[in-house]
């Protein structure tokens, strides 16, 4: 089994797994008007992306963390290789988001493994909330997260 971690706003809980985030405002791996949904491989590099995007950091709001497991069968791996040399710039490259704007139409998986831009050697997943195996994802119950004050102190 697989395992990964989202943590949101509390607010945005009840819709964490819509897809309607990045829908929205596009991501690094997709354009504005795909859904997806970004998942990291730990709950601290999880974390690590809530403390990187979400501008300005409110370290006084109540977060939300989610567990995830689903079967090794339903990920896809993006070759390192393909990625576009510019891949980890800010902002994303269009070239990013054509990766995953493709994953998504041609619906090739529920579960695309890609690194993080910020911690290249970890992993995050996106997931295709309109793929039929997306139902064989388990999300747990959410569990209250609390950044260590010690990150917000600097």
């Amino acid at each position: 089994m697989a395992a990964g971690w989202r943590i949101v706003l509390e607010s945005e809980a009840p819709t964490a797994f819509s897809g309607e985030g990045a829908w929205r405002y596009g991501g690094r791996w997709n354009s504005p008007g795909v859904r997806i949904i970004y998942v990291s491989g730990h709950q601290s590099t999880a974390a690590l992306e809530v403390f990187v995007h979400n501008k300005p950091f409110l370290p006084n709001q109540k977060y939300k963390a989610f567990p995830l497991e689903w079967p090794d069968g339903l990920t896809e791996t993006f070759p390192l290789k393909k990625l576009p040399a510019n891949w980890r710039i800010h902002p994303p490259p269009m070239e990013t988001r054509e990766i995953g704007d493709r994953w998504i139409k041609e619906q090739r998986s529920a579960v695309l493994a890609l690194p993080s831009a910020i911690s290249p050697a970890d992993t995050n997943f996106l997931l295709n909330p309109e793929h039929q195996d997306f139902k064989r994802i388990r999300i747990a119950a959410p569990i209250d997260y609390e950044f260590d004050s010690r990150l917000l102190n600097r």
